[in-house]
């Protein structure tokens, strides 16, 4: 766990004593997103069983190719039919390699590529946007490499959104579509005014968000989602309802509301800021919208680029020690926590692939290992 609390606190440090050089930020920026991008990459299989299921379904396609059968019959085509961009990733990366483990730090690298490009072109204060980061979506850069592949695409149409350029948007779009399918959350983002709402229009609107997802209205309209894409099983999943409330998405929702709101005014109106700005606020309206589904904060994913920029924008503002300050960095630290914690297993002990053998009580491993061969030597492919 240790290892892993020194992420936040290399961050807080970086915030507490960065100086106004934006040449010093960019280094940190840089050096933290490599450090972070071989920490997650050369991991064990932590973070969950999807890892397992990439890596089973990347050895199925790299079995097809030695075979030499057809790499269309292999399963992930069958499986995500519809998302053929990653289905083709796959395919590329069995040409260079056999082994899995290579394959998740190539997938990985992609992955920091894509988010490190984003946080360098829209986040004010590079240190303080690592720490939301850490907080919101650090640790589901270990499972969720399909979907953050698909968020990592999706913020490159940013620019198009704050150049009012509809056609470059729909294409990176429809790339991002075709590595997950949950990317088309963040297309409505084009047609939300390029303009700063009033207050009282924000929460009216964030009122009437929690309202509606209250009601059976958020599942009937990812049910009609699938069977639009044929996705119906995998859709419906995203709307599931496990929790019957999800107390944490409104806690969460209005603690950025209240620190965006609090300093509404420093933000400038200008293209770029205010996109950034509504970015923010509709993912807090996300949350809310799907508080009765456990996977409503997957789809919030999209838009959390507008929550790192603004946040780290209005702190850029604020002295280091402002009340607004700490109270960002203890919710965050808090949030970071809370996962690690919860996670347990899956996260630490942390081990990396360049040992032989798992961690001793891994459940994951126990139940999803489908090559007990990479136990005993992690590159016999």
């Amino acid at each position: 766990m240790v290892l892993y609390l020194l992420f936040y606190i290399v961050a807080l440090y970086a915030y507490l004593t960065t100086v106004k050089s934006k040449q010093k930020n960019v280094n940190f920026l840089f050096y933290y997103f490599v450090c972070s991008t071989i920490f997650v990459g050369i991991s064990d299989m932590l973070g969950g069983y999807d890892r397992y299921i990439y890596a089973d379904l990347f050895n199925d396609v790299t079995n097809n190719i030695d075979n030499g059968g057809n790499i269309f019959q292999s399963f992930i085509f069958e499986l995500y039919d519809k998302e053929i961009g990653y289905d083709f990733l796959n395919v590329a990366i069995a040409i260079i390699t056999k082994n899995r483990y290579i394959f998740i730090f190539i997938v990985t690298v992609m992955i920091y590529t894509l988010l490190y490009r984003s946080f360098k072109q829209y986040v004010e204060n590079y240190p303080f946007g690592v720490m939301l980061f850490l907080a919101l979506m650090f640790f589901f850069t270990f499972t969720y490499l399909r979907q953050m592949l698909g968020v990592g695409i999706a913020w490159l149409s940013i620019k198009y959104i704050i150049q009012r350029r509809p056609w470059p948007f729909v294409g990176v779009m429809a790339l991002a579509f075709l590595f997950h399918n949950s990317a088309l959350i963040f297309f409505p983002m084009y047609f939300i005014p390029v303009r700063k709402f009033t207050k009282n229009t924000i929460i009216t609107v964030m009122g009437l968000c929690l309202l509606i997802g209250l009601t059976p209205l958020p599942s009937a309209m990812f049910a009609a989602y699938g069977d639009v894409s044929d996705s119906g099983e995998r859709a419906a999943g995203y709307v599931e309802d496990t929790s019957g409330f999800r107390i944490a998405y409104l806690i969460e929702a209005c603690f950025f509301l209240f620190f965006i709101l609090s300093k509404y005014r420093t933000i400038p109106n200008e293209p770029k800021r205010v996109v950034l700005l509504n970015m923010a606020l509709a993912f807090c309206g996300i949350l809310l919208f799907f508080i009765k589904s456990e996977n409503g904060g997957r789809l919030g994913w999209y838009y959390l680029m507008g929550l790192f920029a603004t946040l780290s924008y209005i702190a850029s503002r604020c002295k280091k020690t402002a009340i607004h300050n700490v109270g960002l960095i203890v919710v965050c630290f808090f949030l970071f926590v809370r996962i690690l914690v919860a996670w347990g297993i899956q996260l630490y002990p942390y081990k990396t692939f360049f040992t032989n053998g798992h961690r001793e009580g891994d459940f994951i491993y126990e139940k999803y290992e489908y090559d007990q061969n990479y136990d005993k030597d992690k590159f016999y492919k």
